[in-house]
């Protein structure tokens, strides 16, 4: 019987299609599971991709090894969007959903998470160094807003008592381009505001 709307999938390592149903899909090394994976290292039932309402969430089960979504540990049931790379065992799956809206110029969607930590792209973890976390969070504080040389020396080198050279600045500003933005050389994220300083861009 043929389903009344297209359904969300998972292609595999090797390109093979797992559909997905209006049910708790199983994931897990027992033959009675949705997607069966013979791998010592993933459980009996690992994990479980589940829609809820327009969404789908993924969330591990217990599992010895790990479930992970774009390279994270899933800790908690956690929503999954087109694109998304889930990891179990040896094996990557790439959710597509085929309802998902397609932008002719997406815009790239950043999330830092100041608790852990962590700083995103599209839902994905680019890995910063101490400095560089500083001035993204620094920035991330006064979205929309200028941020002057001297703002951003203080706030990044306050062992030099906010007085940073220019061209460290630069060279920072310019190495947090390089992880964060699709084309570093047209800027959509952070900005350089000619004479005043730089001004970080977020989606609402």
């Amino acid at each position: 019987m043929p389903l009344s709307e297209p359904t969300p999938y998972v292609t595999d390592n090797t390109d093979q299609k797992h559909q997905l149903t209006r049910d708790d899909n199983m994931i897990g090394r027992s033959v009675d599971n949705h997607i069966v994976i013979t791998s010592k290292r993933v459980s009996r039932q690992h994990a479980k991709i589940s829609p809820a309402g327009r969404s789908w969430m993924l969330d591990d089960l217990g599992s010895a090894n790990g479930t992970f979504l774009n390279d994270e540990r899933v800790l908690a049931p956690v929503v999954i969007r087109d694109g998304d790379k889930i990891s179990i065992g040896d094996l990557d799956f790439t959710f597509h959903d085929p309802e998902a809206t397609i932008r002719d110029d997406p815009f790239p969607e950043l999330e830092v998470d100041l608790p852990a930590g962590v700083v995103r792209i599209d839902r994905k973890k680019i890995d910063l160094s101490p400095k560089e976390f500083t001035l993204i969070t620094y920035l991330h504080e006064h979205h929309g807003e200028v941020c002057s040389k001297d703002d951003i020396s203080t706030a990044v080198w306050p062992e030099y008592q906010g007085e940073a050279y220019d061209y460290q600045i630069e060279n920072l500003i310019r190495r947090l381009r390089t992880k964060l933005e699709p084309d570093p050389a047209n800027p959509q994220i952070l900005l350089t505001i000619r004479g005043l300083g730089y001004k970080l861009i977020t989606r609402l």
